[in-house]
């Protein structure tokens, strides 16, 4: 194999890798800030208030995770077409993942897929139940 297409696909999926990682290090601060919240909130006076502030960094965890999880899926599709590049066509070592944003499905979308909405969702209803258990 052609060592600028290996030093390619390695660029690539180091790329890959640190989307993955930036996923993993969001759901584990979304976790960690809504349970601060939610303990601060149990020694306040204005329980439902502290607990309703808890809505806006998990929506936003949610929509970066999601940007993420879509950037990662256009990676991957550069990496599928440097793979497939035959011998001797040339390796311009692009990162250039414009050409596959129509294959991958929307930004939004990709929010709400299985991966992150059977994540985010459970920590959005509880927020809402303890909301409403509050009040």
């Amino acid at each position: 194999m052609n060592e600028n297409k290996i030093k390619h696909l390695e660029f690539i999926q180091g790329v890959i890798n640190r989307m993955g990682q930036n996923s993993f290090l969001l759901k584990g601060w979304a976790v960690t800030l809504v349970a601060g919240l939610f303990v601060f909130a149990n020694t306040q006076d204005m329980e439902w208030r502290m607990i309703s502030i808890a809505f806006i960094p998990s929506i936003f965890f949610w929509l970066l995770d999601g940007y993420f999880l879509w950037q990662e899926k256009l990676f991957r599709k550069l990496y599928d077409q440097v793979r497939k590049k035959a011998e001797e066509e040339v390796i311009d070592f692009s990162m250039n993942v414009q050409p596959f944003v129509r294959e991958v499905h929307s930004w939004i979308s990709t929010c709400f897929s299985n991966t992150l909405s059977l994540f985010y969702l459970p920590i959005i209803s509880i927020i809402i139940i303890t909301i409403v258990v509050a009040w």
